[in-house]
């Protein structure tokens, strides 16, 4: 029998209605109730750590769930966490990059309606959640709508519907069909020794291009302390250098210290800085380009390896490098 914990931490699963809106309200132990006929074959705990709507969970709350999965990874065969939808592909980021070589699976989850309601998405996604925790596939996972995504490869991309999230560019790790939890091997994390490195810097800015910024936006960002910004450019890769010249801005950010990565505003197929001179351009100014990787695991990936390294250039290399599968796989959009 496989042994899960599940970790609660509040959510749109674990609300409840008040005069306010909606706000977590149930404890771990009420959901577990909730999905009693769910965890026949499996011996599982639970865990409350946090009761809270994921639009407040900080960096603070990353550091402190990293280090509980970490502490419990090696008395269970699997952890579900129950999480709010709105930041839960930014916690799934983190933990990747906090928990590398994590030994278990470690499967985020959470619902677009509470448990409480009788048409809650909340049960399908818990038994999801819990079959994948019991494949003995290492790694961070999210479960959704019968779907199993990679931790770094996880976006929200709806609002109301259950199809909530999507896996951008890169193959589902695992679906749940007639035949039960299907696993794709391509697709899974790599397990390996764990070690904690659950230090996260908040000196981050994540900056979305629109035809007119300001070029003072990168001194201002230098003068509040900001050490990482990651750009959304436009389309495949560009940013202005007429009229308002940003990549003039962006190379003087860059020689002070600052570490610029830049990606595409579009969700899907990724940028490619070399193919025009708007692009080229900004290359030539030290920036990383990070492909196709999802924004939220950009803008996590950066405020991780910023926690880790004081060295800018150490800082560099690591956002170049391919740690958890956030940098996907090559995609042949011409196939």
């Amino acid at each position: 029998m496989n042994r899960i914990l599940m970790i609660s931490t509040g959510g749109t699963l674990a609300s409840s209605h008040s005069d306010n809106g909606l706000s977590p309200g149930l404890h771990g132990n009420d959901i577990l109730d909730k999905i009693e006929g769910l965890t026949a074959g499996f011996s599982v705990d639970v865990e409350e750590l946090f009761m809270l709507d994921s639009s407040n969970m900080q960096p603070e709350e990353w550091t402190q769930l990293a280090a509980r999965v970490y502490e419990r990874r090696k008395d269970y065969d699997g952890i579900v966490v129950i999480h709010g939808t709105d930041t839960l592909a930014y916690t799934a980021s983190a933990l990747s990059f906090a928990l590398q070589g994590i030994e278990i699976p470690v499967v985020l989850t959470g619902s677009q309606v509470s448990i409480e309601n009788p048409i809650a998405d909340a049960t399908e996604n818990c038994r999801a959640a819990l079959h994948m925790a019991a494949s003995h596939c290492p790694g961070v996972y999210v479960a959704f709508n019968r779907k199993i995504i990679l931790g770094t490869r996880a976006s929200k991309v709806r609002t109301r519907s259950f199809d909530a999230f999507e896996s951008i560019d890169y193959p589902y790790a695992a679906k749940i069909n007639s035949s039960g939890l299907v696993v794709n091997p391509a697709a899974l994390g790599v397990g390996g020794t764990c070690t904690l490195q659950n230090r996260f810097s908040t000196e981050v800015f994540l900056l979305k291009l629109f035809p007119g910024i300001s070029t003072d936006i990168f001194r201002k960002l230098e003068q509040m302390g900001v050490r990482g910004v990651y750009v959304e450019a436009f389309g495949i890769g560009g940013l202005p250098f007429e009229k308002r010249n940003l990549t003039g801005a962006i190379r003087k950010a860059v020689e002070n210290g600052m570490v610029v990565a830049v990606g595409s505003q579009c969700l899907y197929e990724g940028s490619d800085f070399t193919v025009y001179e708007v692009g080229r351009q900004v290359l030539d100014c030290g920036v990383i380009e990070t492909g196709n990787m999802t924004s939220e695991a950009a803008v996590t990936k950066l405020m991780w390896a910023l926690g880790q390294y004081t060295d800018v250039q150490r800082v560099q290399e690591v956002m170049k490098t391919n740690l958890v599968g956030e940098l996907g796989a090559s995609v042949d959009w011409n196939a």
